[in-house]
Parts: C-alpha cells; sequence; structure tokens
C-alpha cells in the first residue's frame, strides 16, 4: 500500500487556478523529486500538502487514512489540522529557524509542546499517569534532539543561536528539527534555493544520507543532477499539472513532452 496517495487536488487563488487537477502516489521509503518552472505549483502542492493550504477539490491520504477530502465541504477543526499536519515535516527555503532560541531548543520546541497536549488528553481519558512520566519523555526529547544533530553533523552547535550559524549550517538544523516530531513524510520546499554553491553541497549531502535511513521524502529541487542521482520517481509540473513523470532515467534521458525537453535544456545550461 502506497503510504501517500494525492488525486485530483486543485487550488485557486482570487480565481486563478493554481493546480489543475493532481495524482500520484509515493511508497513508503521512496524520494520523489518535483522539478519544473517557477509558477508551475510546485509549492502550493507542498503547501496543500502540509495542510498550510487547503485544497478546493480532492483527496490526501496518508497510510491508508483519508486525512482530507475537500468534496466534504465541512471545515476541519485547528486540531485536525494539527494532528494531519504531524504526518509531515517541512523544510522550508529560508529555513525560519526561531531566533531567540538555542539549536537544540528549535529542534526540542514542538515535541516538548506535542507531549503537553498528549498529557493533557491523558488525564482526561486515564485516572493519572506514570511517576516521572514527564520527565522520562523530557529526557527522551533531549535525547532524540542531540542523536539528530550528531547526524546532521551539528553535535557541536547545540548551544548555538541560528544568528551563529552559516545558512548551510541552519538548513541542517531545519531539517533535523523536521525530523523531531517524526514525520510519515518529509518535505523539502528548494532547500537550497537561499544558499550558495559550497552551502548547497553539505545541505544535499545531508539529504543523501536521509534516503540511506528509509526516509519517505518530497523534494522540490532546481538541482538537476541532485534530482538524477537521489530521486527513485520525478514528476514534472507545468502550468499547475503534471506534465510529465517516471524515474529519473526516464524524465532526465528520454523526455516526451516539448515543455519538458524546453525546461531541461535550460536547466543543464544555467
Amino acid at each position: 500500500m502506497a503510504i501517500l496517495e494525492v488525486k485530483n487536488i486543485h487550488k485557486s487563488f482570487a480565481g486563478n487556478e493554481v493546480l489543475k487537477g493532481i495524482d500520484f502516489s509515493l511508497d513508503k521509503g521512496d524520494v520523489l523529486v518535483i522539478i519544473g518552472s517557477s509558477g508551475s505549483g510546485k509549492t502550493t502542492l507542498l503547501r496543500c500538502l502540509n495542510f498550510l493550504e487547503r485544497p478546493d477539490c480532492g483527496s490526501i491520504s496518508v497510510d491508508g487514512e483519508v486525512l482530507l477530502d475537500a468534496d466534504d465541504k465541512s471545515t476541519l477543526s485547528e486540531k485536525e489540522i494539527r494532528r494531519n499536519r504531524l504526518h509531515f515535516g517541512l523544510v522550508f527555503q529560508q529555513f525560519n529557524l526561531f531566533p531567540q532560541y538555542t539549536v537544540i531548543d528549535n529542534l526540542t520546541l514542538a515535541p516538548k509542546l506535542a507531549l503537553k497536549d498528549e498529557i493533557k488528553r491523558k488525564k482526561k481519558e486515564a485516572n493519572g499517569l506514570p511517576k516521572n512520566y514527564r520527565s522520562e519523555k523530557h529526557a527522551q526529547i533531549e535525547e532524540n534532539a542531540h542523536s539528530l544533530l550528531e547526524r546532521v553533523g551539528l553535535t557541536e552547535k547545540a548551544k548555538a543561536y541560528p544568528c551563529e550559524l552559516s545558512g548551510g549550517q541552519q538548513q541542517r538544523v531545519a531539517i533535523a528539527r523536521a525530523l523531531a516530531m517524526h514525520p510519515d513524510i518529509l518535505c523539502f520546499d528548494e532547500p537550497t534555493s537561499a544558499l550558495d554553491p559550497e552551502l548547497t553541497g553539505e545541505v544535499l549531502n545531508v539529504i543523501r544520507s536521509l534516503k540511506t535511513g528509509n526516509s519517505t521524502m518530497i523534494v522540490v529541487t532546481h538541482e538537476m543532477e541532485f534530482a538524477k542521482n537521489v530521486a527513485d520517481k520525478v514528476i514534472f509540473m507545468a502550468n499547475g499539472v503534471i506534465e510529465e513523470s517516471g524515474t529519473p532515467q526516464e524524465v532526465f534521458e528520454n523526455p516526451k513532452s516539448e515543455i519538458l525537453k524546453s525546461f531541461l535544456n535550460k536547466a543543464m545550461d544555467a
């Protein structure tokens, strides 16, 4: 069974149809890379998947559970939206770290808030919690955060603030922060677009390392060599639709549409 199924996603803004019926599925452990020119709908698609935008129609299912059926016009509550977002981790172009918190605090903030909600819920459901439950869970969250920092090569930066890090280091912290919530699917929206070539390499290396750990990922990127080497499946978007999709070999070495051929010629010459 596919871990992610996206069916007939449409999204318009002020009468401008940005997504015009997007369909795809993703298996657990696979890396999907989405390419396409600016304005093709790539970021809007990621925002719909992460419940930052609500599609006008279509459905999103994770691991067989329908998280959203936009044809059902009932409004999702904030609680339901927060629960649905837990299935996805999103790494933005501009890092979006909290500048007032240290690196380790950036990683532990969301898990600790989730734990607080969990404790409230369990107190309502039962006659109390095991002794030291909160402190033990806090210790696990801290341990996991330090493990993730080691995974992205930033163990020594745990007590640093974002302003003390390079752009590449900040993006690696952002990746670790997304992983801290144990998402089913990790999404990247042009994760290297704000970085110079040297720093781009270190971030892409971290993403490559996640593939070996069987993380399921969706990566929107303009890095064609990275897409060819890392993707299990590639989607090329143009004008709000999936113009072409397939394996990296099919998309990059045997493109069928003239739009994709033109895009690749320009991308390779850049």
